[in-house]
C-alpha cells in the first residue's frame, strides 16, 4: 500500500480542498454541517402533510433522484402510514401497471424528482400519473404534487412555478448519486417516518476530523477503503461484491452500485461494482466466488447488532438435528454463516475486506452513506478521474431519442 498512498493523499487533499476535477459538485463534503435549516422545517412539515392526506406518496425519479431514499427507506423500515412507493426508473408498461393498481380506491400524492424535467423515463411517468391525478382529484390535483427540482430553471421549475406546486431544490452543487442527504432523498425518507434529524446527525458525526480516543475518522476509513480497492484493481481484481447477510440492505447495494460505478466507470477505468445478498446467493453464485475465476473483491456489511431477535426453539424428537441451536437467535447462526463465508473465502485467495455498521439506526445508515461518499470521491480521485460526472450515461440516450423520433 506505501506506492499507492500518496495518490491517495492527493485524491483527499482534491476533496478537502475543493482542488480536483469537477469540484463545483463538492456540496455534498460540508452539506450535513451547512444544510438549510429552513428547508430541512419544511420538509418536515411537508412530510407531515403527505402523511396526513395520502395513503400512498409515489416517488417518480431515475437514478441518484430515488435510489438514496429507497434504500434508506427499505433498510430502516415504513414507519408511516404512508406508503412510499417508487416509479419513473423505468419504461416498462407492466411495473406502471402495478403502481396504477395500487393507487385504486386510495388517497395518494406524488413527488416528481429531476433536475431538468426532461429525462425520459421520469418525465413520461409523470405525464401519466399525473393525468391520473387529476382525473381523481381534478382541479384539487396540483395540491398533491411536490417538485424536487432546480432552484431556478428547467422544464420542471417552469412548470412547478406555473402551477403552484411545492417545490423544493437539487441543489446546483450536488451530483444525483451524491444527493441523498438533500430534499432529493429527505422528503420521502421523512414521509416515511425515518427520523431525518438522526440521519442527518450520523452524517455530520462522519465529517469529524478528530474523534474519541480509540475511532478512525470517517476520512481516514474511507482512505483505507480507497487504497485498498485500487491496489486490488491494479492486481487485476476488476470487480467488487458488496455482500450482505441482511435481504433489506439489498436496495442500499443498488445505490451504493451506482454511487461507484458513475463516479469511477470512464476512460476505461474501475472497478464494476455488484452485489449480493448472503445466505440467498451463496446457493447460487457462491460456487463462483469459492472457485471461480479470481477477479473478485469481496467487501462484506456486517451489521452487528440486529434490530429483531428470534429465538430458535427446541423440538422433541429432533428429526433436523438442529436442538444444538435452541435458545439461540436466529441473528446468532447469521453472524456465524457472515464468520464461515469470509474464512472460506478468504482461505480460497478471495481478498475480504468487511465494513461494519453497529446497528440499523438512522444515526448509523446517516454516517454509512457520508462514508461512502468519500470514499467514492477519494477512490475516483486516486483512480485518475473526475468522480462527478458521469459522460457516458448520455450515449444510449442520443440512440434512444433518436429510435424514439424526436426531432431536435
Amino acid at each position: 500500500m506505501t506506492n499507492i498512498w500518496p495518490r491517495v493523499e492527493a485524491a483527499r487533499d482534491k476533496v478537502t480542498h475543493g482542488t480536483g476535477e469537477g469540484s463545483e459538485f463538492l456540496g455534498w463534503r460540508d452539506l450535513p454541517k451547512t444544510y438549510d435549516r429552513d428547508e430541512f422545517a419544511r420538509i418536515k412539515t411537508t412530510a407531515a402533510e403527505i402523511q396526513k392526506n395520502s395513503d400512498v406518496l409515489v416517488v417518480i425519479g431515475i437514478g441518484g433522484s430515488y435510489l438514496g431514499s429507497r434504500a434508506v427507506i427499505e433498510l430502516l423500515g415504513n414507519n408511516s402510514s404512508t406508503e412510499v412507493i417508487f416509479s419513473g426508473n423505468n419504461l416498462s408498461s407492466i411495473e406502471l401497471d402495478k403502481t396504477l393498481k395500487k393507487l385504486d380506491g386510495r388517497d395518494w400524492s406524488i413527488n416528481v424528482i429531476s433536475k431538468s424535467g426532461t429525462t425520459l423515463e421520469p418525465a413520461v411517468t409523470f405525464r401519466i400519473l399525473r393525468q391520473k391525478l387529476i382525473e381523481q382529484y381534478g382541479e384539487k390535483a396540483d395540491g398533491r404534487i411536490y417538485a424536487t427540482t432546480d432552484v431556478a430553471k428547467g422544464t420542471l421549475h417552469d412548470l412547478a412555478t406555473e402551477q403552484g406546486w411545492t417545490r423544493f431544490v437539487v441543489p446546483d452543487d450536488v451530483g444525483g448519486r451524491y444527493s441523498v442527504l438533500t430534499a432529493v432523498g429527505l422528503l420521502p425518507i421523512a414521509v416515511a417516518g425515518v427520523n431525518i434529524d438522526e440521519l442527518m446527525a450520523g452524517a455530520e458525526s462522519a465529517t469529524a476530523e478528530t474523534t474519541a480516543a480509540g475511532t478512525v475518522p470517517a476520512i481516514d476509513m474511507a482512505m483505507q477503503y480507497a487504497a485498498i480497492r485500487n491496489v486490488f484493481l491494479e492486481k487485476g481484481f476488476t470487480v467488487e461484491v458488496l455482500a450482505s447477510f441482511e435481504p433489506s440492505f439489498a436496495q442500499m447495494a443498488e445505490w451504493w452500485k451506482q454511487l461507484f460505478g458513475e463516479s469511477e466507470g470512464k476512460d476505461g477505468k474501475g472497478i464494476l461494482p455488484d452485489s449480493m445478498i448472503f445466505t440467498t446467493d451463496l446457493h447460487s453464485l457462491g460456487q463462483y466466488i469459492q472457485d471461480g475465476r479470481r477477479q473478485i473483491i469481496e467487501t462484506f456489511i456486517n451489521i452487528a447488532k440486529s434490530p429483531v431477535e428470534i429465538t430458535i426453539p427446541a423440538n422433541d424428537d429432533n428429526g433436523d438435528g438442529l436442538n444444538y441451536l435452541a435458545g439461540q437467535d436466529l441473528s446468532f447462526a447469521n453472524q456465524k454463516a457472515y464468520e464461515a463465508t469470509a474464512l472460506a473465502h478468504s482461505e480460497d485467495g478471495v481478498p475480504v475486506l468487511s465494513i461494519d455498521i453497529p446497528a440499523i439506526t438512522p444515526r448509523e445508515i446517516g454516517y454509512f452513506i457520508y462514508f461512502m461518499e468519500l470514499a467514492a470521491a477519494i477512490s475516483g480521485y486516486t483512480l485518475g478521474v473526475n468522480p462527478f460526472d458521469q459522460p457516458g450515461v448520455e450515449a444510449y440516450k442520443k440512440h434512444m431519442f433518436r429510435l424514439l423520433g424526436r426531432e431536435d
